[in-house]
C-alpha cells in the first residue's frame, strides 16, 4: 500500500501494470475523506497523455522509480469516465462505479472505512495528534497541491495531547486559518499539443520478369541454279570437242549449293533500374476538444432586517 509520505514520489511517475507494460503517467492522487489514506491515483493515458484513467491504489506499489499497479493495460485504459467535483471530491455514485469496474466489493471498503474510524478515535491521545497533521494534509489537497480529496481536516483538533504526527493541534488549526485567508482561485485550461507518428502507409518492389517476343528481319540468301550452256564449235574448242568417242552415252555432274537464314541469340546489358523514395509535405487539419476552466463572481444581497439580525447574534456571542 501506498503510504502518504510516498505521495510526493508517486505524481508524474510512470504507472505499469503487473506485466511491465506502461499504462502512462500518475497524475493525482486522491484521498478518502473518512481514513485519511490515498485510495486513487489518475493515470495519464493515450498518446500526448490526453486520457485520464482512475486506478485504485490501495495495492499498489512503488517499485525503483515506478508506480506498479495489479491491473492490466487495457483494463485501466478501458476504466469508466468519472466527474470530480468543482472542490477536487469524487461522489459517491462515481466511487462506487470505479470499485464496480475493478471488481472491488463497495461494502468491504465502507466496512474498512468505518475500522479504521474507530481505531483512530479509541488510538488515544498520541494518535489523535497524528489525524491532525492529516488534517493538514487535508487543507493541502484543497488547495490542489495533492491532487485530490481533501482529508479529515477536522479530526485534527484532537490532537492537542499528542505530537504523533509531527505537529499539534494547534498548529493544525493555525495553518487552517491561513488557508481560510486565501482568497484565490487557480484556473486552469488543457493545451492540445498534436504531434505525428510515423506508419507504414504501402509497399513497392522492382520485379523482373522475361517475355517474348517475335522479331522479323529481311536478309539476302543466295542459292545456285542449273543454267545449260550451248557453245558453237569453233577452232578455239574444237580439240576438246573431238577427244571423245564419236558416237556415246556419258554423264555430267554439278552440285548446287543455297544459303539459309541462321538465327542465334546473345544476351547483352541495356539499363540498369533501381527504386528510390522521396518525402512530399503536405498541411493536415487536426481538431480536437480542450476543457477550460471559467471563474465567475457571485454576489449575495441580504436585506436590512438579515443585517440586523445578524448583529444582535454576534453582540450575543
Amino acid at each position: 500500500m501506498i503510504t502518504r509520505e510516498e505521495i510526493a514520489n508517486v505524481l508524474d511517475q510512470p504507472v505499469y501494470d503487473g506485466d511491465g507494460n506502461k499504462i502512462g503517467d500518475a497524475k493525482h492522487v486522491f484521498f478518502d475523506d473518512m481514513t485519511g489514506r490515498p485510495e486513487w491515483v489518475s493515470v495519464k493515458t493515450g498518446m500526448f497523455g490526453s486520457t485520464e484513467s482512475f486506478v485504485p491504489i490501495r495495492d499498489a506499489a512503488l517499485v525503483q522509480d515506478h508506480l506498479e499497479v495489479p491491473y492490466g493495460k487495457d483494463q485501466v485504459k478501458g476504466a469508466p469516465s468519472v466527474d470530480v467535483d468543482a472542490g477536487g471530491h469524487l461522489s459517491e455514485t462515481e466511487e462506487h462505479r470505479l470499485y464496480d469496474y475493478y471488481g472491488i466489493n463497495w461494502d468491504s471498503v465502507l466496512s474498512e472505512a468505518e475500522r479504521t474510524d474507530d481505531d483512530r478515535f479509541a488510538a488515544g491521545p498520541g494518535t489523535a495528534g497524528a489525524a491532525g497533521a492529516a488534517g493538514a494534509a487535508g487543507l493541502a489537497g484543497t488547495r490542489g497541491e495533492a491532487g485530490g480529496k481533501d482529508l479529515p481536516g477536522t479530526a485534527g483538533a484532537g490532537g492537542t495531547a499528542g505530537t504523533a504526527g509531527g505537529m499539534t493541534g494547534r498548529q493544525d488549526a493555525m495553518e487552517r486559518e491561513a488557508m481560510r485567508g486565501d482568497q484565490a482561485m487557480t484556473r486552469s485550461e488543457e493545451q492540445m499539443h498534436i504531434g505525428v507518428e510515423r506508419h507504414e502507409s504501402g509497399r513497392a518492389r522492382l520485379r523482373k520478369y522475361v517475355v517474348t517476343e517475335e522479331v522479323q528481319q529481311t536478309v539476302p540468301v543466295t542459292h545456285e541454279e542449273v543454267r545449260v550452256v550451248r557453245e558453237p564449235i569453233t577452232d578455239a574448242n574444237r580439240d576438246k570437242a573431238l577427244a571423245g568417242p564419236e558416237i556415246s552415252e556419258a554423264e555430267h555432274e554439278v552440285t548446287l549449293h543455297a544459303e539459309r537464314p541462321v538465327v542465334e541469340t546473345e544476351t547483352v546489358p541495356v539499363e540498369r533500374v533501381r527504386m528510390t523514395t522521396e518525402e512530399l509535405t503536405e498541411n493536415e487539419t487536426v481538431r480536437g476538444q480542450v476543457r477550460k476552466e471559467r471563474i465567475e463572481a457571485e454576489t449575495e444581497s441580504f436585506t436590512e432586517d438579515e443585517m440586523r439580525q445578524g448583529d444582535k447574534r454576534r453582540g450575543r456571542e
